[in-house]
C-alpha cells in the first residue's frame, strides 16, 4: 500500500475546503493523493485524543485545546514569544515559564497522537511556528517516515534568538525534519546562518546541514495564491461593492490587524499625501483590518492607535461628500474583496516584516491588464523579493510612502502596464498548486532518516554555497 500524506497544522477546516489560500492547496493535495489532515478544532471540549470530523475525500482528524493550551500554548508562547521574535519585535516578547512549558507539553501530546496513526511509508508535512518541535518529539517516539516543515512567517534573525529560554532549541527542533521550507531566499540565508553558528551543525555545499547524526535540507518555496480562481472572482459582474457610495478613486489595504503590518505609518503616510500631494484630488484609503488576538495587549494598543489616527485625519480633511479614510475593522467577503482590488487605483502593502504577503499577489491577479492599478509594496515583505517592479517602499519612512501614493495615482498607463506584467509573471510562477507539488516533490527526494554514518556516498564540500545559489531554487 503506497504511503499517505499526513498534514499537521494548528488549525483544521471544520467544513468544506476554504475558498482560496493554504486550505485549498492542502485540500487539493490531500484529495489527489489521499491522506490525513490533523489540526486543532476551534471549539474546546473533553476529548483527549484525535477524533474524526470528516473522511471525504480524505480523513480529517481534530484534537481539542484546553483553556490552558489556548492561553499558554497559543496566545502565550506561539503568539507572545515566537510571533514577535520572527517579526523583528523582540521588544514585545513576553517570556513566562508557563508559556514555554505548555508549548512543549502540547507538542508532546500531539506527537503521541500522530505516532499512533503514522506508518513508516507516510510523508508528514508540518505547518508553521505553533508546531516547531513536532518532528523532534516524533523522532523520540521512533517515527521514521519523512517529515517536512514549512514556516509561513519570516525566519528569525540570529541575534534575536538570544531572548529564547534556550537559544539553540530552534536549530535542534528543525534538524529533526528532513526538509525545512521557508518563504524566501533571505529566510533561507538566515536559517543557514543559524546552523552555521551552532557547533552541533556542519553545512554542506548543496544547502543541506549535518546536525549531529541527522541530515536536514533547507530550501525556499515562495507561497502563492490560486491565480485563476481569484482572477475570476475579481471579474464578477455582480453588484458593485460600494453600492451608491463609490469614491472618485481609492487606494486599498487589506490586512489582519497586527503590529507587523505597519498600519499606523500607512495611515500617517496617507495623511501626509493629502497634506502635501493631493492638490485638489479626493482619493479614499479603504483599509480592511479584521481583528485578531484582541486579548493580547499589543493588539489592543494598535486598535486604539488606528482609531485615533483615522478619526484625526478624517476630522481634518473630510468634506460633506468625501471621507478620506474608510476603516473597516471586520472581515469582508473574499469575492467582494476581489472586486475591490480590481477597482482600486493602488494597493498599499506596508508590512514591517512579512513572510510573503498574499494580499500583494491577490491585488496583482485581480487587475485589468489593459488598465491596471499600482502595487505599493514594502521591501520587508517576502513578496518584494520577486515582485521587483512594484513601487518598493520603506514602511518606516512616512514621507517616502506618501510620495509613492502620489506616484501611483499619477503613473502613466504604459508604465502601469509594464510594472503589472512583470509582477503578474511572478504571481503566476508561484501559483499555490505549484507550491504544493514542488514541496512534496522535494520531500520525496530527501534521503529520509538515514544517519550521516550511513551516507558514505554524500561527498562533503569544503565551502558552503552562497545562499543565493542552490537554496534559491524551488524544489531542488
Amino acid at each position: 500500500m503506497p504511503g499517505r500524506l499526513i498534514v499537521v497544522s494548528n488549525r483544521i477546516p471544520t467544513g468544506g475546503a476554504t475558498a482560496g489560500g493554504l486550505a485549498v492547496a492542502l485540500h487539493d493535495g490531500l484529495a489527489e493523493n489521499g491522506g490525513i489532515w490533523i489540526g486543532a478544532h476551534p471549539e474546546p471540549g473533553p476529548e483527549e485524543g484525535l477524533f474524526e470530523i470528516g473522511s471525504d475525500p480524505y480523513t480529517r482528524l481534530a484534537f481539542r485545546l484546553s483553556p490552558e493550551d489556548y492561553s499558554n500554548y497559543y496566545l502565550g508562547f506561539s503568539n507572545s514569544v515566537l510571533w514577535p521574535l520572527c517579526h523583528r519585535r523582540s521588544d514585545l516578547v513576553d517570556l513566562r515559564p508557563e508559556f514555554y512549558d505548555q508549548y512543549l507539553a502540547l507538542n508532546e501530546r500531539l506527537a503521541d497522537m500522530i505516532a499512533e496513526v503514522a506508518r513508516p511509508d507516510d510523508d508528514i508535512w508540518v505547518h508553521d511556528y505553533h508546531l516547531l518541535p513536532i518532528a523532534h518529539a516524533l523522532r523520540a517516539r521512533g517515527v521514521s517516515c519523512k517529515i517536512g516543515y514549512f514556516l509561513h512567517i519570516p525566519f528569525p534573525a540570529l541575534g534575536d534568538m538570544s531572548v529564547l529560554p534556550d537559544p539553540g532549541m530552534i536549530a535542534a527542533w528543525l534538524a529533526a525534519y528532513d526538509l525545512v521550507g521557508l518563504q524566501t531566499r533571505a529566510d533561507t540565508a538566515r536559517c543557514l546562518e543559524m546552523f552555521r553558528a551552532d557547533p552541533r551543525a556542519e553545512p554542506f555545499a548543496d544547502g543541506s546541514i549535518k546536525f549531529e547524526e541527522r541530515l536536514v535540507r533547507v530550501r525556499s518555496f515562495p507561497i502563492g495564491i490560486a491565480v485563476d480562481e481569484f482572477r475570476q472572482m475579481a471579474a464578477d459582474d455582480g453588484t458593485a461593492p460600494f453600492g451608491s457610495e463609490q469614491p472618485e478613486e481609492f487606494v486599498i489595504g487589506v490586512d489582519r490587524l497586527d503590529y507587523s503590518k505597519g498600519l499606523p505609518n500607512r495611515f500617517r503616510a496617507f495623511g501626509e499625501y493629502l497634506e502635501h500631494h493631493a492638490k485638489g484630488r479626493r482619493p479614499c484609503l479603504l483599509q480592511v483590518a479584521p481583528p485578531s488576538r484582541e486579548v493580547v495587549e499589543a493588539y489592543r494598543q494598535i486598535t486604539e492607535e488606528l482609531e485615533e489616527l483615522s478619526g484625526r485625519i478624517n476630522g481634518r480633511y473630510a468634506q460633506l461628500d468625501w471621507t478620506p479614510i474608510r476603516y473597516i475593522h471586520r472581515s469582508i467577503d473574499r469575492g467582494r474583496l476581489a472586486m475591490l482590488h480590481r477597482q482600486a487605483s493602488a494597493c498599499l502593502v506596508t508590512s514591517l516584516a512579512d513572510g510573503m504577503n498574499l494580499v500583494a499577489k491577490e491585488f496583482v491577479a485581480a487587475q485589468k491588464p489593459e488598465d491596471p492599478g499600482v502595487l505599493i509594496l514594502s521591501r520587508f515583505a517576502g513578496a518584494a523579493e520577486d515582485m521587483t517592479e512594484a513601487l518598493l517602499v520603506n514602511p518606516y519612512d512616512v514621507g517616502e510612502m506618501a510620495s509613492a501614493i502620489d506616484a501611483a495615482l499619477n503613473m502613466p498607463l504604459e508604465e502601469r502596464q509594464r510594472r503589472h506584467q512583470s509582477c503578474l509573471r511572478a504571481v503566476e510562477n508561484s501559483d499555490i498548486s505549484l507550491w504544493t507539488s514542488q514541496f512534496l516533490q522535494a520531500l520525496a527526494r530527501c534521503p529520509g532518516t538515514m544517519t550521516m554514518s550511513a551516507r558514505s556516498t554524500h561527498k562533503r564540500r569544503e565551502s558552503v554555497a552562497d545562499t543565493t545559489g542552490v537554496e534559491s531554487s524551488i524544489g531542488t
